[in-house]
């Protein structure tokens, strides 16, 4: 193996520890962030949830169920691509390899993206630049495996 290519999978071990502790920390986010103060269950109606010709009305349990969903569900995902990222030795080179990688690289640029709906403080964009750094390792990691 040579010494870029050793790079590329310390990077990815790398990326895939972090991803795996963040996405365990995820499943908790919940509790954390207080959901239940800050989602209360209680309170004024909601509108309805409409889609075309579809209504469903919106309860406060409904969001409330919701951002756990999702939180999970981003949870799941991190835990997955971390795992993904820490087997890379058996993997990188192949074409199913770099798909991954591409796939990984684009996730992790959206996630990045995404932060700003949190906010524009400094944390905010040390974390934009750490997750675009995730993108760009994955994204180099699939160009140098081609």
């Amino acid at each position: 193996m040579d010494w870029l290519t050793w790079l590329w999978l310390t990077a990815l071990a790398i990326c895939g520890v972090f991803t795996t502790m963040l996405g365990v920390a995820h499943f908790f986010f919940p509790v954390l962030l207080d959901f239940n103060a800050a989602i209360p269950r209680t309170g004024p109606p909601l509108k309805s949830f409409r889609l075309g010709p579809i209504r469903y009305p919106t309860k406060r349990s409904d969001v409330y169920g919701i951002a756990w969903v999702m939180n999970h569900a981003a949870s799941y995902t991190l835990v997955s691509i971390g795992i993904v990222d820490l087997v890379a030795f058996a993997w990188f080179g192949s074409t199913i390899g770099m798909i991954v990688l591409l796939w990984i690289s684009g996730w992790w640029f959206i996630r990045a993206a995404s932060q700003v709906y949190l906010g524009r403080r400094a944390g905010d964009w040390w974390i934009v630049a750490g997750f675009a750094w995730f993108g760009l390792v994955h994204l180099g990691a699939a160009l140098w495996s081609r």
